[in-house]
Protein backbone atom coordinates (compact mmCIF):
# COMPACT_ATOMS: atom_id res chain seq x y z
CA UNK A 1 0.00 0.00 0.00
CA UNK A 2 1.25 3.29 -0.84
CA UNK A 3 -1.51 5.59 -0.05
CA UNK A 4 -3.70 5.12 -3.00
CA UNK A 5 -7.22 4.84 -2.39
CA UNK A 6 -8.10 2.05 -0.24
CA UNK A 7 -10.29 -0.70 -1.52
CA UNK A 8 -10.49 -1.67 2.39
CA UNK A 9 -12.97 0.69 4.53
CA UNK A 10 -10.56 0.98 7.61
CA UNK A 11 -13.01 3.38 9.39
CA UNK A 12 -13.40 2.41 12.81
CA UNK A 13 -16.27 4.22 15.66
CA UNK A 14 -15.26 4.79 19.48
CA UNK A 15 -18.57 6.18 21.11
CA UNK A 16 -19.10 9.23 18.92
CA UNK A 17 -15.77 9.34 17.65
CA UNK A 18 -14.94 8.50 14.16
CA UNK A 19 -11.45 7.28 13.23
CA UNK A 20 -9.65 6.78 9.82
CA UNK A 21 -8.34 3.42 10.88
CA UNK A 22 -7.85 1.38 14.37
CA UNK A 23 -3.62 1.85 14.51
CA UNK A 24 -2.88 3.97 17.67
CA UNK A 25 0.12 4.97 19.78
CA UNK A 26 -0.46 3.32 23.54
CA UNK A 27 0.41 6.18 25.68
CA UNK A 28 3.54 6.54 27.39
CA UNK A 29 5.16 4.93 23.77
CA UNK A 30 4.82 7.93 21.58
CA UNK A 31 5.88 11.55 21.24
CA UNK A 32 5.33 14.41 18.88
CA UNK A 33 9.21 14.03 18.10
CA UNK A 34 7.92 10.45 15.88
CA UNK A 35 6.65 12.90 12.99
CA UNK A 36 10.21 13.62 11.75
CA UNK A 37 10.70 9.77 11.16
CA UNK A 38 7.00 8.64 10.51
CA UNK A 39 3.62 10.37 8.73
CA UNK A 40 1.36 10.89 11.94
CA UNK A 41 -1.24 11.60 10.03
CA UNK A 42 -1.71 8.88 8.77
CA UNK A 43 -2.99 7.13 12.18
CA UNK A 44 -5.79 6.64 13.64
CA UNK A 45 -5.06 8.66 16.70
CA UNK A 46 -3.16 9.81 18.81
CA UNK A 47 -2.57 8.96 22.53
CA UNK A 48 -0.78 11.28 24.64
CA UNK A 49 1.68 10.71 27.71
CA UNK A 50 -0.50 10.24 30.77
CA UNK A 51 -0.82 13.83 32.27
CA UNK A 52 -1.28 14.58 36.10
CA UNK A 53 -2.17 18.06 37.41
CA UNK A 54 0.58 18.32 39.36
CA UNK A 55 4.85 17.92 37.67
CA UNK A 56 6.16 14.74 38.23
CA UNK A 57 9.69 13.04 38.00
CA UNK A 58 9.08 9.75 37.87
CA UNK A 59 11.10 6.76 39.23
CA UNK A 60 14.55 6.60 40.07
CA UNK A 61 16.89 4.73 37.44
CA UNK A 62 17.40 2.14 36.15
CA UNK A 63 14.22 2.65 34.40
CA UNK A 64 14.19 0.40 32.16
CA UNK A 65 15.48 -3.27 31.41
CA UNK A 66 15.37 -5.84 28.97
CA UNK A 67 13.88 -9.23 28.76
CA UNK A 68 13.45 -12.18 26.23
CA UNK A 69 10.60 -11.40 23.78
CA UNK A 70 9.76 -8.09 25.95
CA UNK A 71 10.74 -4.81 28.06
CA UNK A 72 10.32 -4.14 31.92
CA UNK A 73 9.76 -0.15 32.23
CA UNK A 74 9.22 1.64 36.02
CA UNK A 75 9.18 5.49 34.34
CA UNK A 76 6.94 6.21 37.10
CA UNK A 77 4.80 8.27 34.41
CA UNK A 78 6.66 11.95 34.83
CA UNK A 79 4.41 14.54 34.05
CA UNK A 80 4.90 18.36 33.09
CA UNK A 81 2.05 19.20 35.34
CA UNK A 82 -1.57 20.50 33.69
CA UNK A 83 -0.33 23.64 33.37
CA UNK A 84 2.39 22.99 30.65
CA UNK A 85 0.21 20.13 29.40
CA UNK A 86 -1.83 22.54 28.08
CA UNK A 87 0.54 25.27 26.66
CA UNK A 88 3.15 23.45 24.95
CA UNK A 89 2.44 19.51 25.03
CA UNK A 90 -0.82 19.65 24.19
CA UNK A 91 -0.57 21.97 20.89
CA UNK A 92 2.12 19.46 19.38
CA UNK A 93 -0.17 16.83 19.46
CA UNK A 94 -3.06 19.01 17.64
CA UNK A 95 -0.68 20.05 14.98
CA UNK A 96 -0.96 16.80 13.36
CA UNK A 97 -4.33 17.13 11.83
CA UNK A 98 -5.45 13.43 13.83
CA UNK A 99 -7.49 12.98 16.66
CA UNK A 100 -5.81 13.18 20.18
CA UNK A 101 -6.70 11.38 23.21
CA UNK A 102 -5.79 12.96 25.98
CA UNK A 103 -4.83 10.20 28.54
CA UNK A 104 -5.44 11.53 32.14
CA UNK A 105 -4.21 9.91 36.10
CA UNK A 106 -4.64 10.48 38.85
CA UNK A 107 -3.23 9.36 42.53
CA UNK A 108 -6.35 9.91 44.42
CA UNK A 109 -10.19 9.88 42.62
CA UNK A 110 -10.43 13.39 43.07
CA UNK A 111 -7.25 14.15 40.91
CA UNK A 112 -9.21 12.40 37.56
CA UNK A 113 -11.62 15.04 38.52
CA UNK A 114 -9.07 18.21 38.99
CA UNK A 115 -7.59 17.07 35.25
CA UNK A 116 -10.32 16.58 33.18
CA UNK A 117 -11.75 19.67 34.54
CA UNK A 118 -8.58 21.36 33.86
CA UNK A 119 -8.81 20.98 30.18
CA UNK A 120 -12.60 21.78 29.97
CA UNK A 121 -11.81 24.80 27.03
CA UNK A 122 -8.91 22.24 24.92
CA UNK A 123 -9.39 20.99 22.08
CA UNK A 124 -9.24 17.09 21.71
CA UNK A 125 -11.26 14.46 20.43
CA UNK A 126 -11.55 11.51 23.45
CA UNK A 127 -9.89 10.73 27.01
CA UNK A 128 -8.26 7.99 28.21
CA UNK A 129 -8.78 7.65 31.87
CA UNK A 130 -5.55 5.59 33.06
CA UNK A 131 -6.97 3.73 36.15
CA UNK A 132 -3.87 1.87 36.72
CA UNK A 133 -2.43 4.56 39.05
CA UNK A 134 -1.02 3.67 42.40
CA UNK A 135 -4.39 4.82 44.75
CA UNK A 136 -2.58 6.87 47.79
CA UNK A 137 -6.03 6.96 49.55
CA UNK A 138 -6.11 3.04 49.63
CA UNK A 139 -2.69 2.63 50.85
CA UNK A 140 -1.10 1.87 47.51
CA UNK A 141 -3.26 -0.09 45.80
CA UNK A 142 -4.48 0.46 41.96
CA UNK A 143 -7.40 2.27 41.41
CA UNK A 144 -8.26 -0.30 38.76
CA UNK A 145 -8.45 -3.60 40.67
CA UNK A 146 -11.33 -2.33 42.19
CA UNK A 147 -14.50 -2.18 40.40
CA UNK A 148 -16.08 0.23 42.65
CA UNK A 149 -13.10 2.68 42.33
CA UNK A 150 -13.33 2.35 38.56
CA UNK A 151 -17.26 2.64 38.11
CA UNK A 152 -16.73 6.31 40.48
CA UNK A 153 -14.04 7.32 38.78
CA UNK A 154 -15.60 7.05 34.88
CA UNK A 155 -18.91 8.38 35.93
CA UNK A 156 -17.02 11.57 37.79
CA UNK A 157 -14.77 11.71 34.45
CA UNK A 158 -18.16 11.24 32.13
CA UNK A 159 -20.08 13.95 33.97
CA UNK A 160 -17.15 16.78 33.38
CA UNK A 161 -16.51 15.90 29.81
CA UNK A 162 -18.76 15.91 26.20
CA UNK A 163 -16.02 13.60 24.89
CA UNK A 164 -16.29 10.18 24.80
CA UNK A 165 -14.44 8.56 27.89
CA UNK A 166 -11.74 5.43 27.36
CA UNK A 167 -11.06 3.63 30.72
CA UNK A 168 -7.61 2.09 30.39
CA UNK A 169 -7.81 -0.98 32.65
CA UNK A 170 -5.16 -3.09 34.62
CA UNK A 171 -4.37 -6.61 33.27
CA UNK A 172 -2.97 -7.75 36.92
CA UNK A 173 -6.31 -8.83 38.45
CA UNK A 174 -8.29 -12.18 38.44
CA UNK A 175 -11.49 -10.86 36.55
CA UNK A 176 -10.92 -8.29 33.85
CA UNK A 177 -14.39 -8.95 32.62
CA UNK A 178 -15.65 -7.52 35.77
CA UNK A 179 -14.20 -4.34 36.07
CA UNK A 180 -14.79 -4.05 32.26
CA UNK A 181 -18.60 -3.89 32.89
CA UNK A 182 -17.58 -1.76 35.65
CA UNK A 183 -16.79 1.53 33.39
CA UNK A 184 -19.11 0.34 31.38
CA UNK A 185 -21.71 1.26 34.01
CA UNK A 186 -20.14 4.15 34.88
CA UNK A 187 -20.61 5.61 31.05
CA UNK A 188 -17.88 4.70 29.13
CA UNK A 189 -17.78 5.27 25.56
CA UNK A 190 -14.77 2.52 25.37
CA UNK A 191 -12.28 0.67 27.31
CA UNK A 192 -8.43 -0.38 26.53
CA UNK A 193 -7.19 -3.41 27.56
CA UNK A 194 -5.27 -3.69 28.92
CA UNK A 195 -2.01 -1.33 30.35
CA UNK A 196 1.27 -3.38 31.59
CA UNK A 197 1.66 -6.84 33.50
CA UNK A 198 3.79 -6.34 36.56
CA UNK A 199 7.11 -7.91 36.74
CA UNK A 200 10.86 -7.80 37.94
CA UNK A 201 14.20 -8.41 36.99
CA UNK A 202 16.93 -9.03 39.29
CA UNK A 203 21.28 -8.88 38.51
CA UNK A 204 22.16 -12.57 40.08
CA UNK A 205 25.77 -10.92 40.35
CA UNK A 206 24.87 -8.05 42.59
CA UNK A 207 21.75 -9.53 44.19
CA UNK A 208 20.10 -6.12 43.46
CA UNK A 209 16.84 -5.52 41.39
CA UNK A 210 17.72 -4.28 38.20
CA UNK A 211 15.15 -1.82 38.05
CA UNK A 212 15.26 1.37 40.95
CA UNK A 213 11.73 0.75 41.96
CA UNK A 214 12.32 -3.24 42.04
CA UNK A 215 8.68 -4.07 40.22
CA UNK A 216 8.28 -2.29 37.02
CA UNK A 217 5.34 -3.20 34.04
CA UNK A 218 6.11 -5.91 31.50
CA UNK A 219 5.27 -4.95 27.78
CA UNK A 220 6.46 -6.31 24.64
CA UNK A 221 5.89 -9.56 22.22
CA UNK A 222 6.07 -11.48 25.79
CA UNK A 223 2.90 -10.70 26.78
CA UNK A 224 0.71 -10.85 23.51
CA UNK A 225 -0.87 -14.08 24.24
CA UNK A 226 -2.32 -13.18 28.14
CA UNK A 227 -3.67 -9.68 26.35
CA UNK A 228 -5.38 -11.29 23.88
CA UNK A 229 -6.92 -13.56 25.98
CA UNK A 230 -8.47 -10.37 27.98
CA UNK A 231 -9.18 -8.45 25.44
CA UNK A 232 -11.66 -11.94 24.28
CA UNK A 233 -12.61 -11.91 28.04
CA UNK A 234 -13.67 -8.02 28.15
CA UNK A 235 -15.76 -7.82 25.06
CA UNK A 236 -17.88 -11.00 26.27
CA UNK A 237 -18.84 -8.59 28.69
CA UNK A 238 -19.39 -5.46 27.20
CA UNK A 239 -21.03 -3.97 24.30
CA UNK A 240 -19.27 -0.94 24.69
CA UNK A 241 -15.61 -1.25 21.73
CA UNK A 242 -12.61 -2.39 23.29
CA UNK A 243 -9.12 -0.97 22.47
CA UNK A 244 -6.48 -3.83 22.49
CA UNK A 245 -3.20 -3.64 24.08
CA UNK A 246 0.01 -5.67 24.76
CA UNK A 247 3.00 -6.84 22.36
CA UNK A 248 1.36 -5.83 18.87
CA UNK A 249 4.43 -5.64 16.51
CA UNK A 250 2.99 -7.00 13.32
CA UNK A 251 -0.25 -6.92 11.18
CA UNK A 252 -1.10 -10.46 12.24
CA UNK A 253 -0.27 -9.76 15.54
CA UNK A 254 -3.28 -6.57 15.16
CA UNK A 255 -5.94 -8.84 13.41
CA UNK A 256 -6.07 -11.04 15.90
CA UNK A 257 -6.58 -8.71 18.64
CA UNK A 258 -9.46 -7.50 15.90
CA UNK A 259 -10.84 -11.37 15.52
CA UNK A 260 -10.70 -11.45 19.57
CA UNK A 261 -13.28 -8.49 20.24
CA UNK A 262 -11.42 -5.30 19.85
CA UNK A 263 -12.29 -2.41 17.58
CA UNK A 264 -8.97 -0.40 17.62
CA UNK A 265 -5.26 -1.39 18.52
CA UNK A 266 -2.75 0.53 19.92
CA UNK A 267 1.42 -0.27 19.98
CA UNK A 268 3.90 0.70 22.34
CA UNK A 269 6.67 -1.56 22.85
CA UNK A 270 7.61 -2.30 19.06
CA UNK A 271 8.00 1.39 18.68
CA UNK A 272 11.24 1.60 20.54
CA UNK A 273 13.17 -0.60 18.36
CA UNK A 274 11.18 0.56 15.09
CA UNK A 275 10.13 3.89 15.40
CA UNK A 276 7.53 3.31 11.99
CA UNK A 277 6.21 -0.17 13.14
CA UNK A 278 2.72 1.54 13.67
CA UNK A 279 3.06 2.40 10.11
CA UNK A 280 4.28 -0.36 8.71
CA UNK A 281 1.54 -2.78 10.87
CA UNK A 282 -1.31 -0.30 9.68
CA UNK A 283 -0.21 -0.72 5.83
CA UNK A 284 0.30 -4.35 6.50
CA UNK A 285 -3.40 -4.83 8.09
CA UNK A 286 -5.06 -3.21 5.34
CA UNK A 287 -3.70 -5.36 2.95
CA UNK A 288 -4.17 -8.49 4.90
CA UNK A 289 -7.91 -7.48 5.02
CA UNK A 290 -7.53 -6.48 1.43
CA UNK A 291 -6.05 -10.10 0.58
CA UNK A 292 -9.39 -11.87 2.79
CA UNK A 293 -12.15 -10.07 0.84
CA UNK A 294 -12.74 -8.53 3.91
CA UNK A 295 -14.47 -5.16 2.55
CA UNK A 296 -14.38 -2.92 5.99
CA UNK A 297 -12.35 -3.70 8.75
CA UNK A 298 -14.35 -3.29 11.32
CA UNK A 299 -16.23 -6.09 10.33
CA UNK A 300 -13.31 -8.57 11.41
CA UNK A 301 -14.25 -7.38 15.11
CA UNK A 302 -14.85 -10.17 17.16
CA UNK A 303 -14.91 -12.62 14.12
CA UNK A 304 -13.30 -14.98 15.72
CA UNK A 305 -14.94 -18.72 14.45
CA UNK A 306 -16.01 -20.60 17.43
CA UNK A 307 -17.43 -24.34 18.08
CA UNK A 308 -21.12 -23.27 18.81
CA UNK A 309 -21.53 -27.10 20.07
CA UNK A 310 -18.28 -26.81 22.49
CA UNK A 311 -17.60 -23.41 22.86
CA UNK A 312 -14.45 -24.19 22.45
CA UNK A 313 -11.97 -22.98 19.26
CA UNK A 314 -11.88 -24.28 16.40
CA UNK A 315 -8.59 -26.43 16.08
CA UNK A 316 -7.46 -28.94 12.70
CA UNK A 317 -6.35 -32.23 14.67
CA UNK A 318 -2.93 -33.86 13.43
CA UNK A 319 -1.57 -36.99 13.93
Amino acid sequence: MTGIESPVDMRVRIGELILANPIMPASGCFGPELAALMPLERLGALVTKTIFTGIRSGNPAHRLAETPHGMLNSVGIPSPGIARFRSEVLTRYRSFGVPVIVSIGGLAVREYFEVIEALADDEFAAVEVNVSCPNLEAGGLEIGADPVLIERVTRGVVARTARPVIIKLTPNVSSLGVLAAAAEAGGAAAVTVANTFTGMAIDHVTRRPVLGNTVGGLSGPAIKPLALRQVWEAARHISIPVIGCGGVSSAADAAEFLLAGATAVQVGTATFNRPDAMITILDGLHDLARDGAVAAIRDLTGALRLDQATGQLETRRTT
